[in-house]
C-alpha cells in the first residue's frame, strides 16, 4: 500500500487592490486566504468538515485565491475517498480558473494539478497515464528551478515504480527524495515507501525500522491517513513473522481509525488480513464471520479484487467445514467476478500491448547496439587473454613436475591421518549416543507437562469463544429485524409522497381540460355554429362574411394552440425562470439549493425548445432527489464553453447502485430527451456517498437548426 503525496497547502498571493477601500479589501482579502488555508489543515486531519468548508468557499468566496484553492481542496477531498473521477471533475475545474497570476504562480499551480490527477490515475490503476502526469510535473519543475514541485513529482514516479514492481527503480527515487529535507510529507512519504519496498524485499527489520520513521512524523503533525497506512504495513509485516497477537492489536488500530474517518479501503483491507490471520489459525467460524463483513463493505465499494479474494477464502472455509454447497455457491461467485474484471481490463489490456510493443522496438535497436559495442571490446579482451594464457602454460608445466612429487608425500601422510580419524569417531559416536538416550527421556517428560497445561487452559478459553459467538448471532438477529422495520417504514412514507403527487398532478390536469373545453365551446364553437347558419341561409354576396369568420376561427384556434406551450421561456430569461422554480419547489422541504450558471447572457439566448428540454431534465432530477434520495443539498452547475453545454447536478444523498436503479421511466424519459439533443450522460454514485450527474450537450448551433 503506497503513500501517494500531495501539495496541500495552497500557494500564498498578495491581492493588489487600487481603490479608495485599499484596507477594507485587503483585510477581506487576508480572511478568506485564512480561512482556506484552515481548511486545508482540517483536510490533513481527515474531518468530514473539509468538504462542507469548500463547497462554501467555491459558492460565497469573492477573492480569486478563495475561489480556485476551493477547488483545489473539493479535488483532495475527493481524492482521499478514491473517487477518482469527481476529483478529476475540480482538477480539471481548477485549471479552468488558472489564468491569474505570473507565470511562475501559474506554472506552480499546473503542477499541483498534474499531481492530482496523477494520484487519481494512478488509483484507477492506470499506471503509464499516471506517469505522464508526473514526468509533465518534472519538466516544468525543471524550468522554472521550482525544487519543492520537482521533488513532489520525483516522489509520485517512484510510487508509479512501485506499482508496476521495479522496486530497485522506486528505491533509488524514494531515497532521492529524502536528500530534500525541506518538505515535512515527502519526508515522510518516502519512509513509508521504503518500509514497503523492504518489507517486498523480505527485510522486514529494515522495513519497521522506516516504517517507525513514518509513524513518529505522521503522529506529530496529525495525518490520519499516512498512520492508517502506516499502521496496516507493520501489522502485516507482524503477520508475515507469525506475530499474531502483536498484528491483531494494530489491525484492531487501522480499523477503528479507518472508521472513524471513513477510509474504506484500509478498513476492508485490514478486515481481509484478520480473516486470513484466522484461516491460519483454523478458527474457521471467526473467518467467516469476519470475510462475510468484509464481502458486504467490498461490495457497497465496488471494489472487485477485493471481492475474488474473499469468495476465494469464502470457498476454503466452506470446504474445510465440509459444506460443499456454500463451497460451489462461492466458487461460482468468484468465476463471475472473474469474468466481470477480465471484460473491465481487455481494452486496457490492448491500449498495454501497443505501448509495451513500442518500447519492445526501442529497446531491441538499442540492445543491438549494445551488443555490437562488447563484441568488440571482447575481440580486444581476447587477444590480450591470448598472450597471458601462453605465459601460463610455460609456468604450468614447470609446477606440473613439482606436483607431482609432492602428491606421493600427501598420499602417505593422508593414509595415516585416516587411521587416527577412525578411531576418534568410534569413540565420538559411542558418547553421543548416551547423550541422545539422556536427552529423549527429557523431551518425554516435557512434552507431558505442557501438554497437561495446554488442556487446562484451553477449557475456559473454548467456552469464552462460544458465548461470544451466541452474543454476535443474538445481535446479528436484532440488527436484520430492525433494519427490516426501518425498510417498511421508508416504503411507507415514499408510498404517501407519490400519492400526493400523483393527486396534484391529475388535478392540474383536469383544471386544463376545463379551461380548454371552455375555449373550444365558448369561441371556436360559437363561430363554427354562426358559420354553419350562414351557409345554410345565405347566398353568394355573403361569402365574404363568412371567409372572415373562418379567418377569425383559425386565428383563435392558433392563439389557443400557443397557450398550450408554456410562455415563460419566451418571456423570461432562462436562468431566472429556473431559479424561480428551484425556489418554489424546494420553499417548504429543508433541502437547501445552489445554482450556478456561466456565462448567464449566452445561455438565455439558446433556442427556446432546447432550454425547455433542459428545463424537463433538471425538473426530473430535482424530483427524483426529492422522491429518493434523502439529502439536505442540492448543487446545480451549468457552464457554456467552446459551443458546449456542461451540467453537474449534485446532491448529498444516500446515493445508489448505478447498474440496478438506472432503468425506471424517470432515467428512460431522460434519456429520451437527451438523444433528441445529442446529449450525454454520465452518473457517479454509491450507496451512503451521495450523487454526480453530469450531462454535456454538444454542437449546440447545429442542434438548434434541427430541433
Amino acid at each position: 500500500m503506497c503513500l501517494q503525496i500531495l501539495l496541500l497547502l495552497p500557494p500564498v498571493i498578495s491581492a493588489q487592490v487600487n481603490d479608495s477601500n485599499f484596507s477594507s479589501k485587503r483585510d477581506f482579502a487576508a480572511k478568506e486566504k485564512e480561512q482556506v488555508l484552515d481548511a486545508f489543515d482540517i483536510l490533513n486531519r481527515g474531518d468530514e468538515k473539509a468538504y462542507v468548508i469548500g463547497h462554501q468557499l467555491r459558492k460565497k468566496a469573492r477573492t480569486h485565491f478563495a475561489k480556485i484553492n476551493a477547488h483545489l481542496l473539493l479535488a483532495h477531498y475527493f481524492k482521499n475517498r478514491r473517487l477518482s473521477d469527481s476529483s478529476n471533475f475540480y482538477v480539471k475545474a481548477f485549471m479552468t480558473l488558472n489564468t491569474v497570476g505570473n507565470d511562475s504562480l501559474i506554472c506552480r499551480r499546473k503542477m499541483a494539478a498534474y499531481n492530482l490527477l496523477a494520484i487519481n490515475y494512478n488509483t484507477k490503476g492506470l499506471v503509464e497515464e499516471s506517469k505522464k502526469w508526473h514526468q509533465k510535473g518534472i519538466i516544468l519543475a525543471k524550468k522554472y528551478n521550482e525544487e519543492e514541485d520537482y521533488f513532489i513529482h520525483l516522489h509520485g514516479l517512484a510510487v508509479n515504480y512501485l506499482a508496476i514492481g521495479d522496486l530497485d527503480q522506486a528505491l533509488r527515487l524514494f531515497k532521492a527524495c529524502l536528500t530534500y529535507g525541506e518538505h515535512l510529507e515527502i519526508t515522510m512519504g518516502s519512509y513509508i515507501n521504503i518500509g514497503q519496498i523492504y518489507a517486498d524485499k523480505k527485510d522486514f527489520e529494515t522495513s519497521d525500522l522506516f516504517l517507525k520513521k513514518g509513524l513518529k512524523l505522521a503522529k506529530e503533525h496529525q495525518f490520519t491517513s499516512a498512520i492508517t497506512t502506516i499502521l496496516l504495513n507493520l501489522a502485516s509485516n507482524a503477520q508475515t513473522l507469525n506475530k499474531t497477537e502483536e498484528a491483531l492489536v494494530l489491525y484492531d488500530s487501522v480499523i477503528k481509525i479507518a472508521t472513524k474517518h471513513k477510509f474504506y479501503k484500509e478498513k476492508l483491507n485490514a478486515e481481509m488480513n484478520i480473516g486470513s490471520i484466522f484461516i491460519n489459525e483454523e478458527n474457521f467460524d471467526n473467518a467467516e464471520l469476519i470475510y462475510s463483513l468484509a464481502l458486504v463493505n467490498a461490495i457497497d465499494l465496488g471494489y472487485l479484487d477485493q471481492q475474488l479474494i474473499i469468495y476465494e477464502n469464502l470457498k476454503k472455509i466452506a470446504r474445510h467445514k465440509s459444506d460443499y454447497k456454500k463451497a460451489y455457491y462461492f466458487s461460482w461467485k468468484y468465476f463471475a467476478i472473474k469474468d466481470s474484471i477480465g471484460q473491465l481490463q481487455r481494452n486496457k489490456e490492448i491500449n498495454e500491448l501497443e505501448v509495451k510493443y513500442q518500447t519492445l522496438q526501442k529497446e531491441k535497436e538499442i540492445s543491438i547496439l549494445q551488443v555490437e559495442k562488447v563484441n568488440r571490446n571482447l575481440e580486444l579482451a581476447n587477444q590480450k587473454e591470448a598472450f597471458q594464457n601462453l605465459e601460463l602454460l610455460r609456468e604450468i608445466e614447470k609446477k606440473s613436475n613439482e606436483n607431482e612429487l609432492l602428491s606421493i608425500q600427501n598420499a602417505t601422510e593422508k593414509t595415516a591421518n585416516e587411521n587416527r580419524l577412525l578411531r576418534k569417531n568410534q569413540e565420538i559416536k559411542a558418547a553421543q549416543f548416551l547423550i541422545q538416550q539422556a536427552e529423549t527421556n527429557r523431551q518425554k517428560g516435557i512434552k507431558n507437562i505442557i501438554l497437561y497445561s495446554f488442556l487446562i487452559f484451553l477449557i475456559p478459553i473454548i467456552g469464552l469463544l462460544y458465548t461470544y459467538y451466541l452474543k454476535l448471532k443474538a445481535q446479528s438477529e436484532l440488527n436484520k429485524k430492525q433494519q427490516e422495520v426501518n425498510e417498511q417504514k421508508i416504503a411507507s412514507i415514499l408510498k404517501d409522497q407519490e400519492l400526493k403527487l400523483v393527486k396534484a398532478s391529475i388535478k392540474g390536469q383536469n383544471n386544463e381540460r376545463k379551461r380548454i373545453a371552455q375555449e373550444l365551446h365558448d369561441s371556436i364553437g360559437g363561430n363554427l355554429a354562426g358559420i354553419k347558419l350562414q351557409l345554410n341561409n345565405s347566398d353568394h354576396n355573403d361569402l365574404a362574411s363568412i371567409n372572415f369568420q373562418i379567418d377569425n376561427t383559425c386565428r383563435q384556434v392558433r392563439d389557443l394552440s400557443h397557450n398550450l406551450i408554456s410562455k415563460k421561456f419566451s418571456e423570461n430569461n432562462f436562468c431566472n425562470v429556473l431559479r424561480e422554480y428551484l425556489n418554489n419547489i424546494l420553499k417548504k422541504s429543508s433541502i437547501s439549493s445552489n445554482i450556478n450558471v456561466y456565462p448567464v447572457e449566452e445561455i438565455d439566448l439558446l433556442d427556446e425548445n432546447l432550454q425547455a428540454e433542459i428545463f424537463k431534465i433538471i425538473q426530473e432530477l430535482i424530483t427524483n432527489t426529492i422522491k429518493h434520495a434523502h439529502a439536505s443539498s442540492i448543487d446545480i452547475q451549468i457552464n457554456l464553453i467552446d459551443n458546449v453545454l456542461g451540467i453537474i447536478f449534485e446532491d448529498n444523498g444516500i446515493g445508489f447502485n448505478v447498474k440496478k436503479q438506472t432503468n425506471g421511466i424517470g432515467f428512460k424519459n431522460m434519456k429520451s430527451r437527451l438523444k433528441k439533443i445529442s446529449g450525454v450522460l454520465n452518473i457517479d454514485s454509491n450507496p451512503k456517498i451521495g450523487t454526480i450527474i453530469s450531462i454535456e450537450i454538444s454542437n449546440l448551433i447545429s442542434m438548434t437548426n434541427e430541433i
